[in-house]
C-alpha cells in the first residue's frame, strides 16, 4: 500500500504547493461572471487541425463568464487552411473577428496585433494548439476584478524535458534582468485589464513578448494573482517554441530588451507601489527563488 499512496501524494504535491486556499475554493464554485466584457486573443500559425475546435469550445464556454465577448484569432502567416477556416467561422458568428496577414510576424507580433484589435474591458490570450482548456477560465475568473493580471501557470507541463530546461534558464535570466517573478512566465493562459495592456508600446515580435509585458506592467505597479491550470499534450500540428533558433534568438533579444528598458519608468498610479528594480535587490532575492524552483522539481519527480 505504501508505494501507491506515495504516487498519489506525488501527483497532488504540485497543486498543494502552488494553489492558495482562495484559488482552490474558486476552482470548485459555480461560474463567476467577469466584471466587464472580454476579448479572447488566439495567436495561430498553421493550426488548421485545431482552430475550429478551439473556437467552438470558446463560443460554448465564454457566455458563462462574460455577457459580452469577442474572439480574435490572429492568423500569423499560416501556409495551411487556417485563414480559410477563420473566414468561415467569422461568417458563421460575428463574435469571431479574425486578424490575418500573409507574412509571419512571430508570436509576439501576432499577440500585439490581436491586442490592438481588441475592444473589451479585459483581454485574455490563449494558444490555439489545444494544449489549454478554455474551461479553465473558471479558475481565473474569480480574481479578475481584484487584480490587474491573473496569470495561469501549468501545474504539470506536457512538454519535452529540453523545453522545460530551456524555460527554467530563461526564467532565471528574466528574474535577474527585469525582476519579474512568475512561476510560469510563458504560460499562454492569462487575463489582463484591457486599458493597461493596450497602453503598452510592445516591441517584441518573438518569444520575449511575455517578458516585455510583465516587465512593463510590473513597473506600472500592476497587481498579480497566479492560478494553476491544466496543460495537455499537443494532439495536432507542429510546435515551434523548442526550436534552437527560436531559443537563441530569445536569449539575444532579452539582452536587447533589457538595454532598451533601462530608462523605462512609467507613471505609477496613486494606489500602486513602484517595485525596487535595482539589480542588487533582484540578485538578493534570487537564491530564495532558485530554492523554491528546486523544491518544486523534487515534488514533481
Amino acid at each position: 500500500m505504501k508505494a501507491p499512496n506515495m504516487r498519489i501524494l506525488a501527483a497532488l504535491l504540485p497543486m498543494i504547493d502552488f494553489a492558495s486556499p482562495a484559488v482552490k475554493a474558486a476552482s470548485t464554485t459555480s461560474p463567476v461572471l467577469l466584471p466587464g466584457s472580454l476579448s479572447l486573443v488566439l495567436p495561430c500559425h498553421n493550426e488548421e487541425d485545431n482552430i475550429r475546435i478551439v473556437i467552438g469550445q470558446a463560443l460554448a464556454v465564454l457566455p458563462n463568464y462574460a455577457s459580452t465577448f469577442e474572439i480574435i484569432p490572429v492568423n500569423d502567416g499560416s501556409k495551411d487552411r487556417t485563414g480559410a477556416i477563420l473566414a468561415e467561422l467569422a461568417d458563421e458568428d460575428d463574435r469571431v473577428r479574425p486578424v490575418s496577414y500573409a507574412v509571419n510576424k512571430g508570436y509576439g507580433g501576432a499577440l500585439t496585433s490581436g491586442f490592438d484589435a481588441t475592444q473589451c474591458d479585459y483581454i485574455m490570450f490563449m494558444d490555439a494548439d489545444r494544449q489549454f482548456d478554455i474551461g479553465d477560465i473558471s479558475r481565473l475568473a474569480p480574481f479578475v476584478g481584484s487584480f490587474d493580471i491573473v496569470a495561469g501557470f501549468r501545474m504539470e507541463r506536457s512538454d519535452p524535458l529540453i523545453r522545460r530546461v530551456n524555460a527554467e534558464v530563461f526564467n532565471i535570466a528574466v528574474r535577474i534582468l527585469f525582476g519579474v517573478h512568475l512561476r510560469d512566465l510563458d504560460c499562454a493562459f492569462k487575463i489582463f485589464r484591457g486599458d493597461q495592456l493596450r497602453s503598452l508600446e510592445l516591441i517584441s515580435n518573438g518569444a520575449l513578448i511575455n517578458c516585455e509585458m510583465q516587465a512593463k506592467l510590473r513597473r506600472q505597479g500592476a497587481t498579480l494573482q497566479q492560478v494553476g491550470v491544466q496543460h495537455y499534450p499537443r494532439v495536432a500540428g507542429n510546435p515551434t517554441g523548442g526550436n534552437l533558433k527560436v531559443i537563441l534568438k530569445a536569449m539575444r533579444d532579452i539582452l536587447i530588451l533589457w538595454w532598451k528598458m533601462r530608462d523605462y519608468h512609467p507613471e505609477v498610479a496613486a494606489d500602486r507601489t513602484a517595485p525596487d528594480d535595482r539589480v542588487p535587490a533582484r540578485l538578493k532575492r534570487l537564491p530564495g527563488h532558485i530554492r523554491n524552483r528546486i523544491n518544486r522539481w523534487r515534488s514533481e519527480s
